[in-house]
């Protein structure tokens, strides 16, 4: 008994001195503190958070059309004509529960990206469930959104399973603090979702390359199914994805928030939503902690006003490895740590 305390309490001694932010601090010191609960219902409800996005000149897949109600299912067959590919969500699902991707049509049939044939009453029905409150938080009747489908970045092709990979930015403040690229896996079943078994490749905040990366909380080092290696991944555009993902401060008045984004072949760095109460594995995909960045923004003196200066400001001063510090060198962060805090 003795020698299990003594473990707790020097495991919990190693999560301090790594800085690792837990979920009560997180809750009361940071989402508690900084995110006003009137603003919540921006970014819980999807297709809020896309029409603010839009209003604000934000990039965000192209909304095609709403179904609100069951009585305009039965108009779903008419609507999706002449569209092959597009996505499904609902507006206040979470989790990734409830979208539903079409890549293509042959025919009167309409194909999912790994493969699987629908029909129109598939989709029928999947849009009433939806409708239902099936996929949405706690049940409650919900919408549906019919977006553009996004087209994966080439670069990506090799490192993610079926699915498209997102990229997941903590911000604070208007501050990028921490980013991790989350790629799907057959054990994830092609969704970007870390807790069903995604690969998280924590990103260093200076140049957008691998600093780090895990499946089921282990550092792994090559995509499990295509074998790739992580340590190669170098994010493009890295700079303007994190300006979009500052300026979802502005947008939603969230001072403590997680901005979901995703490159887009023809668009580039695009939102498709945000989080008031982001998840902490973040910091296991990056192998450090969160709270001395979120500490250090707080003792600033003066906070820069643009969402360009206050990324730049974040670039330099959160780099994984200083002489990397807004260049693309050879040698990765990956590459050169060699162990985790949290292992």
């Amino acid at each position: 008994m003795i020698g299990h305390l003594r473990q707790m309490w020097q495991s919990r001694q190693n999560m301090l001195r790594a800085g690792i932010l837990g979920m009560n601090q997180r809750n009361i010191d940071y989402i508690g503190r900084y995110n006003q609960r009137g603003n919540y219902p921006i970014v819980d409800d999807k297709l809020r958070t896309k029409l603010l996005a839009t209003e604000h000149g934000v990039g965000t897949p192209s909304l095609r059309f709403v179904v609100r109600e069951q009585h305009e299912v039965r108009h779903l067959k008419a609507r999706l004509d002449g569209m092959s590919e597009f996505v499904i969500k609902p507006a206040k699902g979470a989790g990734g529960k409830g979208i539903l991707v079409v890549s293509g049509r042959a025919g009167d049939r309409f194909i999912t990206p790994g493969g699987r044939e629908m029909t129109i009453e598939d989709i029928s029905r999947h849009v009433s469930n939806t409708l239902a409150g099936l996929h949405s938080l706690a049940g409650a009747p919900d919408v549906a959104i019919i977006e553009e489908r996004i087209k994966l970045d080439p670069l990506f092709a090799e490192y993610s399973y079926e699915g498209i990979p997102d990229i997941r930015v903590v911000v604070f403040l208007g501050y990028p603090v921490m980013a991790m690229l989350r790629l799907s896996t057959s054990d994830s079943h092609g969704k970007a979702n870390l807790h069903q078994g995604a690969v998280g490749v924590g990103l260093d905040i200076a140049t957008g390359q691998c600093a780090y990366a895990v499946q089921f909380d282990k550092r792994v080092f090559r995509h499990p199914d295509t074998g790739m290696q992580l340590d190669s991944i170098e994010i493009p555009e890295w700079r303007e994805l994190l300006i979009l993902a500052a300026r979802c401060q502005e947008m939603s008045g969230l001072g403590y928030l997680g901005a979901d984004l995703v490159l887009d072949e023809e668009h580039g760095p695009q939102l498709l939503e945000l989080n008031a109460r982001p998840g902490l594995s973040v910091q296991i995909a990056n192998g450090t902690g969160l709270l001395p960045r979120l500490q250090a923004i707080e003792q600033l003196q003066c906070v820069h006003s643009r969402p360009a200066e206050r990324v730049d400001f974040a670039m330099a001063k959160f780099a994984a490895c200083p002489s990397q510090t807004n260049t693309s060198g050879s040698d990765y962060p990956c590459q050169q740590q060699k162990s985790s805090p949290l292992s």
